[in-house]
């Protein structure tokens, strides 16, 4: 199945800045990783394996678990820990857990014109690629300038994270493609209703 067919473009977003927070996106504005078809477009479009990886092993569990850690992550993402929170402690301790898995492995092959591509040495399992995810968790919740950099967007009942890596710290929206441009064109209507009301 082609990846234009399993979702419209703009329902799965890799702008973030992070596997892990692209992860966390999968939730707006309703849950996109409801089927196994889709779940693969989202494991190839966010990077995780090279395109052209067959994901033809990928069962009705990849889902359920890719949600599983999406849970766990958004626990740690949006909280903040305190002694004795249980599903903070639950959430880390899981997390580092899944990170324990061997990533799958990369290798680099000649690609059709001679240039070296990137390729894995066997399809990868579902824990290997929750691992990498785990793993970028785990960079970016233990990094304190990547921490200091994490934004909520300022869209209207947006509820995604990002890494704001802009200079100057401003970015204000996860896209300034969809939220920005949201926050625009109301901007706009507002400005147009108060004139015609002048």
């Amino acid at each position: 199945m082609a990846l234009g067919t399993v979702t419209a473009p703009h329902e799965l977003r890799f702008d973030t800045g992070r596997i892990c927070l692209d992860l966390l996106a999968t939730t707006h504005p309703e849950e996109r990783l409801g089927s196994v078809d889709v779940l693969s477009a989202w494991i190839t479009g966010s990077g995780l394996v090279p395109a052209g990886t067959p994901l033809t092993h990928a069962d009705g569990a990849w889902p359920a678990a890719f949600r599983e850690l999406r849970g766990h992550l958004a626990r740690l993402v949006h909280g903040r820990p305190a002694p004795g929170s249980a599903a903070y402690d639950l959430a880390l301790a899981r997390v580092n857990e899944i990170a324990r898995a061997a990533p799958p492995a990369p290798r680099a092959v000649p690609g059709d014109d001679g240039a070296l591509v990137r390729r894995l040495e066997a399809p990868p399992g579902c824990a290997a690629l929750l691992a990498v995810i785990a793993r970028d968790a785990v960079d970016l919740l233990t990094d304190p300038l990547a921490r200091a950099c994490l934004r909520q967007c300022e869209g209207d009942n947006c509820p995604i994270v990002y890494l704001d890596t802009s200079r100057g710290r401003r970015r204000r929206w996860c896209s300034s493609e969809v939220c920005g441009n949201r926050e625009r064109v109301a901007r706009h209507r507002r400005r147009a209703a108060a004139l015609t009301r002048a």
